[in-house]
């Protein structure tokens, strides 16, 4: 239904055993009024909070909730409660995978839901939960607008060597290509460059998304032209809870020397590898960061992350054919300066010098004053990003 009037918004975003929301009025621009989350979904001790605008805390209790469709009628109960006057025009969804087909947000319709079913099995810790959230709208509300919006989208026009994996032809004609994820952050970081520094946002650009999940995008033009993640998002960069590139060799040899099964071998790389597994204590940098200076295991674990960063950074460089601008974002990305200051270490000749007071001081610009690269410190807002895509799509 385009050109219709699209004043109050709500954006889901589904996780493992997570729920977040915002709800956006849209004017002029569009303005978070309201923000929720649930956490331990399917688990004993969920929670669910709802804060306002101004981040004040509306509602914060307890209690078990089996699935992503409980959760999220939940947080439409309490959206009613303190938003009396709600009048919901669309609901805009962050949907992990679109495959190879959709480049854009798409306005939900039961052939998209069909389509995203066939698409389970490349993600299956992502995709059922944002299905059943999008199911969950179509029953509560059923002449409510939904629109998916693709963390694959931003990737799609990569060139053609970039997405392709060095295997027989037939699996790459059958989508067992190279999708990337997070594109609603780097779109997100791109708006936000455009309009601090349009001619940097035109130029070679490389955004490090680096929080519980980590990846790194190339971008020329305003264009995303390779990124770390591939076929999943358990690909590239070391993660929270994630390895990263592996050997292939070594999920054969977990599968067929060690046993594992199939299942097991999933949950060792999304559950328990990436920093958790490497320092066995905890998958949160802000943990290891703590305790570095005195945990050998943590230490390691930081030195493995920025090393690996720092190496997919020279590669993206590389693509790019030289650098002008580097953007952290994401949780470490915009607040462990240490972090940053490490994967930067060494990449003089690359342009890149950090001032440190800048850096420890989280600046917006935390390169050295006419330095060769800029690098710049920027927040993410991919609900943002998903509300702009939902008024725009049944706006048009």
């Amino acid at each position: 239904m385009p050109n219709q009037t699209v004043r109050q918004i709500l954006t889901i975003d589904t996780g493992s055993s997570s729920l977040k929301v915002a709800l956006y009025e849209a004017g002029r621009e569009e303005t978070r009024i309201l923000s929720g989350e649930v956490e331990r979904i399917g688990v004993p001790g969920g929670r669910f909070r709802l804060a306002d605008g101004r981040g004040a805390t509306l509602i914060d209790q307890g209690g078990d909730l089996p699935d992503h469709g409980a959760a999220l009628e939940a947080v439409l109960a309490g959206l009613r409660r303190y938003c009396p006057d709600l009048s919901l025009n669309a609901v805009g969804h962050r949907v992990v995978h679109g495959g190879a087909h959709y480049s854009a947000a798409q306005r939900v319709t039961p052939e998209l839901i069909a389509a995203l079913l066939e698409l389970v099995p490349i993600a299956p810790d992502h995709l059922p939960q944002a299905i059943q959230a999008i199911q969950t709208v179509v029953r509560v509300h059923p002449d409510l607008p939904q629109v998916a919006c693709f963390d694959t989208a931003f990737h799609r026009r990569m060139p053609r060597t970039a997405q392709l994996y060095p295997l027989p032809r037939r699996l790459a004609d059958e989508g067992v290509v190279r999708y990337g994820f997070h594109g609603l952050s780097y779109e997100s970081i791109l708006r936000e460059l455009r309009a601090l520094a349009p001619r940097e946002a035109e130029g070679r650009v490389v955004i490090a998304h680096l929080g519980n999940g980590a990846s790194m995008a190339a971008v020329r033009s305003g264009i995303g032209i390779d990124t770390t993640m591939g076929f999943t998002p358990a690909g590239g960069l070391m993660m929270g809870t994630r390895p990263g590139d592996l050997d292939p060799g070594v999920l054969l040899y977990l599968l067929v020397a060690r046993g594992m099964t199939p299942a097991a071998v999933n949950d060792l790389v999304n559950r328990d590898a990436g920093l958790l597994g490497v320092s066995g204590i905890s998958a949160d940098m802000r943990d290891l960061l703590e305790r570095g200076a005195a945990d050998a295991q943590a230490a390691e674990a930081i030195t493995l992350f920025c090393y690996q960063a720092r190496k997919y950074l020279g590669a993206l460089a590389t693509v790019l054919g030289g650098l002008d601008t580097l953007v952290f974002t994401g949780g470490i990305g915009e607040h462990a300066a240490h972090v940053r200051l490490r994967i930067c270490e060494g990449l003089e000749f690359l342009g890149i010098w950090l001032d440190p007071t800048r850096n420890e001081a989280h600046a917006p610009v935390i390169s050295r004053e006419g330095g060769p690269v800029t690098v710049r410190v920027l927040r993410t807002d991919e609900d943002l990003m998903i509300a702009r895509h939902t008024r725009e799509l049944l706006t048009d």
